[in-house]
């Protein structure tokens, strides 16, 4: 299996939105992004996934290491492989790798965030950064692009918040600010217990209108000559609002049922971005 091959199948097996928006792309830009998706894939699974604290710690300085042997040609990893062979054709920032392995780390040590501004600079590690390196690999001519990258990242991870209440509680985290725990009167312990309760319904109204507005931005931010370059950006757009508003619609049951969209309609969404994203380019 050669690295490639790893990070395809690593990106099909997940069920990640993200893999349907791969598919519309060159292969020299589907390697390097699912190479980046693969990477945050595996740093994330080590916070995930070992229960030990401190060998999850190990395992993450490990990362650190073989994401600068990726940058020096030396990788050991079949992602970090796959990585290097992505640094061949796109320049992309090392210092990003570092900062989402950062984020992955405040997953060890914070698992409360006391106002929103703590819990944005975890969403810009975990998810800004990630748009940042993707804006790169899709490309732009203009810098504007950036920011929609940095608001798109920050809108999805928002949108997995709300969306993974339930899974996060379970592993003993809340990612919902403190302060507005107390503001809408939804108490730490009956997210631990898993509790459905009205509050917390309306609090995560509240949270999904935030989300919303990072979209909204995101969008209005996105530079005309650089929405075709991005369309594998818009297509996650797509995929991740329709999700939100699905669970919107649903009047947010997140610790009774996870809401996500069949692979078919993520596949249609995919497609039905493409094709009005193929006739603005042409118009």
């Amino acid at each position: 299996m050669t690295p490639q091959q790893y990070c395809r199948d690593k990106a099909a097996k997940s069920g990640s939105s993200f893999y349907y928006s791969f598919l519309f792309l060159p292969p020299q830009q589907r390697d390097a992004i699912m190479a980046l998706y693969a990477f945050c894939r595996e740093v994330d699974d080590a916070v995930d996934e070992i229960s030990d604290p401190s060998i999850a710690a190990q395992t993450l300085a490990w990362w650190r290491e073989e994401v600068h042997r990726s940058f020096l040609g030396n990788a050991t990893h079949p992602v970090g492989k796959a990585l290097s062979a992505t640094l061949q054709d796109f320049a992309l920032n090392e210092e990003y790798f570092h900062e989402i392995i950062d984020g992955m780390e405040m997953d060890l040590t914070q698992h409360r965030y006391p106002a929103f501004k703590h819990l944005a600079l975890y969403c810009h590690r975990v998810a800004s950064v990630v748009g940042l390196l993707s804006a790169e690999i899709f490309g732009f001519t203009d810098r504007n692009t950036l920011k929609f990258a940095e608001k798109l990242g920050l809108a999805f991870q928002l949108t997995n918040i709300i969306r993974d209440v339930r899974e996060d509680a379970e592993r003993g985290r809340i990612y919902l600010p403190e302060d507005e725990l107390q503001q809408f009167g939804v108490s730490t312990q009956s997210i631990l217990q898993l509790q459905q309760t009205e509050a917390l319904t309306k609090l995560l109204a509240f949270q999904a209108q935030r989300a919303e507005h990072y979209y909204q931005q995101a969008m209005q931010l996105l530079p005309d000559q650089d929405r075709y370059r991005q369309r594998t950006a818009l297509i996650m757009a797509e995929i991740y609002r329709t999700t939100l508003q699905e669970i919107a619609n649903e009047n947010f049951p997140v610790m009774q049922q996870r809401i996500s969209l069949t692979p078919i309609r993520k596949l249609w969404l995919a497609w039905k971005t493409v094709r009005r994203e193929k006739k603005l380019a042409k118009a």
